[in-house]
């Protein structure tokens, strides 16, 4: 099964994998993408797992490799098997064991927005498969208590409510535990406004979840 193909069309920016499930990790963590280029990597079958993109990165003079949003904290490009912190715009995909398994995916707000993304199955096998996206830019619209803010005061990215707050109501825990107590809310009414086909919190799986059979290639964009 060959892997997603990650394109970045308006920004350099560095895209990082999480495999799950404490599977090995892809044969690249983080890589640097310069506006317009491409990368693939090969993912085999029965694999899941995230993508994001990092930005505002930089090495500082010691060596170690930071970034503003959505950072693993590895100190390094590569995430090394740790995942994003928030806020942090996601790709989920998770593949089929065999060519006629049905693949998942979806795009999530859960860990917050940094940038627009998307996801597409490409090639004839995903030729009847939906896309899902989140191309709207969240941080123009972000509450001021989930904003997280450059050194000029511009807004770079936009926290969960359950980051933010850290109550079970915004994290669905506890009482609020499952998709029959843990309910939209107005944070995260936001997200869900700006990018109706992604997750805006842990239980929005009726609008959210995509499916595609035939082992297709899939394509992640960033500011799609």
């Amino acid at each position: 099964m060959e892997a997603p193909a990650l394109v970045a069309l308006a920004l350099l920016m560095w895209p990082a994998t999480l495999t799950g499930a404490g599977k090995p990790q892809l044969s690249s963590t983080g890589f640097e993408l310069p506006s317009k280029g491409s990368f693939s990597l090969d993912a085999p079958p029965g694999w899941s797992g995230r993508f994001w993109g990092r930005t505002h990165c930089f090495i500082d003079p010691s060596g170690k490799f930071t970034c503003a949003t959505a950072d693993c904290a590895s100190g390094q490009i590569s995430c090394n098997g740790a995942g994003g912190v928030s806020p942090a715009s996601l790709v989920e995909l998770t593949l089929a064991s065999n060519a006629s398994g049905q693949d998942y995916y979806d795009t999530s707000l859960v860990d917050g927005f940094n940038l627009p993304l998307s996801l597409a199955p490409a090639g004839a096998a995903g030729s009847g498969c939906k896309a899902t996206s989140c191309p709207s830019n969240v941080n123009a619209a972000c509450p001021a208590d989930l904003a997280v803010k450059s050194g000029d005061g511009s807004v770079i990215g936009c926290k969960s409510a359950c980051v933010a707050f850290n109550t079970p109501e915004y994290c669905c825990q506890g009482e609020f535990g499952g998709p029959q107590t843990c309910h939209p809310t107005n944070y995260s009414r936001i997200f869900k406004k700006l990018c109706p086909q992604s997750y805006s919190y842990a239980y929005d799986d009726k609008t959210s979840t995509f499916t595609c059979s035939g082992s297709p290639n899939y394509v992640i964009t960033f500011c799609p």
